[in-house]
């Protein structure tokens, strides 16, 4: 389908062609805008409310600073489309997301105006700190270096190590904060209200008006601007001695609130700011799915809603001729209440994506039990440990690839400390359109290999009740190992999925069908691959065994036994880096017991792997059916046709 941007929009390739605009023209540039991302997403999907509440901000911003020699950091990236838009990629946006296409998130690669790759939040301040100080030691003091965070991304950790460092370093730093309360969910805690007592207080506002007046006389002072930002300051010092100031007691010069949809303001508002040196942060209140209505009242569904009609509203979904399997997300969210509705020690902690990893489902359900902390991974595992020592049994649910964010917290409080926190890590394995940022890569290998661990991943629904039943069992509960159960975004493959509970036995696997010429050992849901490799082989007269291994760590050492002694040829399977991961576990295995046999490990090659379908990307890595049968064929040293 093509889609036609609007008049001004077609002419800008650049923001070379933005700066030639006159400052009248720019309400237009952004409704066109508005409209390009409404229509382009509407038709190829991906994230949508974010980019539309900063469409001025984003006009504005390439409008003021002469970008990219003037470093624009966009934090979350999701917030970015229409800034790829203007700088150069409008035609070839409808590839966004799509496998060989460009990438749904800022990326240094992709363009020069990427100035740094963001997909985990609140990276922003630290990363334009960064650039801030490398500029000033190698004498480029005009240089700007402005960070846009929002969506939810302050309240992590990261975020305030940078403000603290920014108020002393003292560097031409201006940070953005995108506020609309919205992370994919709802933001929570204490700094959502600090800032909505900011924008609702009395005495800022009074403040604000006597500020921005003075802002907005700046252009005619010239030399004495420094003038006017000391009267400014002293007018804000007279607020904070009524209402405290966060960000000017970390050292920032504060400005705002600002309407971030006032573009007019917001290009006078930057230009002046461009002339105050040191650290400073522009608070800007924008709406979430800003100019399309629907967006704007349900933020969460229209994060990134899939394909849409822009006229009635309506989502498009596939419509289905028999029962679907739901989503593994959905299983974990329905089966942890199950389990709650009988164990009153259960708990549930996710930061800041319970409608993406289901907990949302338990918080309905039992609100005092289940807990949003945040975009804050360190604080979740804490907390979790923290909750585990007072004899809670916890489920600690994060994105595999965020989880990386809360590695020492699970080393050092988890695991050290003995304490049998249960991590469910959504999303493990390749997260498909968002890319390698989150792909759930690695978290085999950097579990396996701490002490006090256990590691296992589903190969199906029923083993993913079975899984999270074990683990809140008793005598999980009253060990010393923590509890990772891995899997995939997506569908399952069992339409019928409530099954009744049963515990399983730690280090066991199973054996799904058996042969005779190779082995093939596979680790979670994809193991349904080896499933149709297996049917594909048995046709061509090639007897494969498969096993569903269950657990990585510890490995079922009395099937292994049985394995090595059985067979030479052996294939691993896996959704996660080949390097250290279950395929590793069992070449290790193989080494320390004496055993000789040829061994193929498919998974993730040691390479950063790019956006596409998760079948895509499978295809790519050769672990798919066809690669699976591809392998076993030249295992067997069979022609293999290209």
């Amino acid at each position: 389908m093509l889609i036609i941007p609007g008049k001004l929009l077609a002419q800008i390739n650049s923001p070379d062609d933005l700066r030639n605009l006159d400052t009248t023209q720019l309400p237009q540039v952004a409704q066109e805008l508005r409209q390009y991302i409404i229509d382009m997403v509407s038709v190829y999907g991906g994230h949508f409310g974010a980019s539309l509440g900063v469409v001025e901000l984003s006009v504005a911003l390439h409008y003021v600073f002469n970008t990219p020699d003037d470093q624009l950091i966009w934090d979350v990236g999701h917030q970015a489309y229409g800034h790829k838009i203007l700088t150069g990629r409008r035609d070839s946006f409808p590839t966004n997301r799509l496998y060989g296409g460009l990438s749904g998130f800022p990326k240094r690669k992709e363009s020069p105006y990427d100035s740094f790759g963001v997909g985990h939040s609140s990276t922003s301040i630290s990363a334009a700190l960064g650039m801030a100080m490398a500029s000033e030691l190698k004498n480029e003091k005009s240089r700007q270096h402005i960070a846009v965070i929002g969506d939810g991304a302050m309240t992590a950790g990261l975020a305030f190590e940078a403000m603290n460092h920014a108020g002393v370093a003292n560097s031409n730093l201006l940070i953005i904060l995108n506020d609309n309360c919205m992370a994919i969910d709802p933001n929570v805690g204490a700094l959502k209200q600090y800032l909505t007592d900011i924008t609702t207080s009395h005495t800022y506002n009074r403040v604000k008006d006597e500020v921005w007046n003075l802002l907005g006389k700046m252009s005619h002072f010239g030399k004495s601007t420094r003038e006017v930002v000391a009267k400014i300051e002293n007018a804000m010092k007279g607020a904070l001695l009524q209402q405290s100031n966060l960000f000017e007691s970390l050292n920032l010069r504060y400005f705002g609130p600002v309407d971030g949809h006032d573009i007019d303001h917001l290009v006078n508002v930057l230009n002046d700011l461009k002339d105050i040196p040191g650290p400073k942060i522009l608070h800007c209140i924008t709406v979430k799915g800003k100019g399309f209505a629907l967006a704007e009242q349900d933020q969460t569904t229209w994060h990134a809603p899939g394909k849409f009609d822009k006229v009635t509203g309506e989502i498009f979904k596939k419509i289905h001729s028999t029962p679907q399997p739901p989503k593994y997300q959905e299983v974990f969210g329905h089966t942890i209440v199950e389990l709650a509705e009988k164990n009153d020690k259960i708990v549930g902690i996710t930061p800041a994506m319970p409608s993406g990893s289901s907990l949302n489902i338990m918080m309905k359900a039992m609100p005092e039990r289940a807990f949003d902390v945040g975009i804050a991974e360190q604080h979740a595992v804490t907390l979790s440990a923290g909750m585990a020592t007072q004899g809670l049994t916890v489920f600690c649910n994060i994105y595999s690839t965020f989880m990386q964010r809360g590695y020492d917290q699970v080393v050092h409080d988890v695991c050290i400390q003995e304490l049998p926190v249960i991590f469910c890590l959504d999303r493990a394995g390749f997260a498909g359109a968002d890319g390698p940022t989150h792909h759930g890569a690695y978290d085999i290998a950097y579990m396996r290999c701490l002490p006090n661990m256990i590691v296992a991943a589903p190969m199906n629904e029923q083993e993913l009740r079975n899984m999270m039943f074990t683990a809140q069992s008793d005598k999980i509960q009253a060990g010393k190992a923590a509890f990772t159960i891995r899997y995939p975004r997506g569908e399952g493959v069992m339409p019928q999925w409530r099954t009744p509970l049963e515990v399983i036995e730690i280090g066991k696997g199973r054996v799904v069908k058996e042969g005779d010429d190779v082995a093939i050992l596979s680790f979670g849901h994809i193991g349904n691959y080896a499933v149709k490799a297996t049917e594909a082989l048995e046709k061509e007269g090639i007897s494969a065994a498969h096993y569903d291994m269950r657990f990585a760590k510890p490995l079922d050492e009395t099937m292994l036994h049985d394995i090595f002694q059985r067979f030479d040829k052996i294939i691993t399977i896996e959704d996660g880096c080949i390097q250290g991961g279950f395929g590793s576990a069992i070449v290790e295995f193989m080494a320390d017991h004496g055993y000789a046999a040829k061994v193929k490990r498919l998974g993730i090659p040691d390479q950063i792997v790019e956006h596409g379908e998760q079948i895509e990307l499978h295809r790519e890595c050769g672990f798919a059916p066809e690669g699976i049968v591809k392998t076993v064929h030249e295992m067997m040293g069979l022609n293999v046709i290209a």
